[in-house]
């Protein structure tokens, strides 16, 4: 489609990827692997695209990869305003793995609630083992924020041990919920009262679980009119005279 508007003499092209695919490999952590979110990124750019529009990336050094501008949205405004609506007490966002901990301290800042991070040691591509809790989680309301799930495996892992710790009840934020069939038996089976996505990737519906699925159309279209009259996107995050990314 790039192609095609390239050689139709478009002006300028914008891909708009809600999700991007391949992000997370992003780095060579073993031997004769590729690094796909790297040829992803320069497939994008040899088409011809002139900027990219994306959501809540994996790694944010995947705008690296990129020769031409990014603009890398997030869905925490439009989560922070239905967990706002919530009204949870004693709430703490913890972040289900170490390499989530700046995302949660985004949330963290914008629910103004303290933080906890489940230790996590992956066994392998579906299957992981949680080691330890790092943070007070006994009595309060637990928010596990992440930004894609596969298999659901470290979202049910991390709510599994959290309980065992004294929380109380476990939500789950996550950008892109990426759900395969284990997936789906792996969240009716599990401690989570809900897991809270958007609609950056089709979902059917899940019966036996409580699967809430955001909208984030009005975020991408307001993005979209901003770059096209050369207006700041960045000012579409402030939330309570804060930011995600800070």
């Amino acid at each position: 489609m790039i192609d095609a508007c390239r050689r139709a003499s478009a002006k300028r092209i914008t891909a708009v990827l809600p999700f991007f695919g391949y992000a997370r490999q992003d780095r060579k952590d073993q031997p004769r692997v590729p690094i796909t979110a790297k040829l992803v990124a320069n497939l994008i750019t040899a088409a011809g695209a002139n900027r990219v529009l994306t959501m809540d990336l994996h790694a944010q050094q995947i705008m690296g990869f990129f020769d031409i501008p990014v603009d890398h949205l997030y869905a925490a405004p439009v989560m922070y305003r239905y967990f706002s609506g919530k009204k949870l007490k004693d709430l703490v966002v913890v972040s289900p793995d170490i390499g989530g901990v700046k995302m949660v301290h985004a949330y963290a800042n914008l629910f103004q609630a303290p933080l906890a991070i489940v230790d996590k040691k992956r066994k392998s591509a579906s299957e992981v083992e949680m080691l330890n809790v790092i943070g007070d989680v006994d009595g309060k309301t637990v928010l596990l924020v992440d930004d894609l799930t596969e298999t659901a495996g470290t979202v049910t892992r991390a709510a599994e041990i959290l309980k065992k710790r004294g929380a109380k009840k476990v939500y789950a934020s996550v950008s892109h919920a990426v759900l395969n069939p284990a997936a789906l038996d792996r969240l009716k089976a599990s401690e989570l009262e809900e897991l809270v996505t958007t609609d950056t990737v089709p979902h059917s519906k899940v019966s036996g679980f409580k699967l809430t699925e955001l909208t984030v159309a009005p975020l991408l279209g307001e993005a979209i009119k901003r770059i096209h009259n050369s207006e700041s996107v960045s000012s579409l995050f402030d939330i309570n005279g804060k930011r995600p990314e800070s």
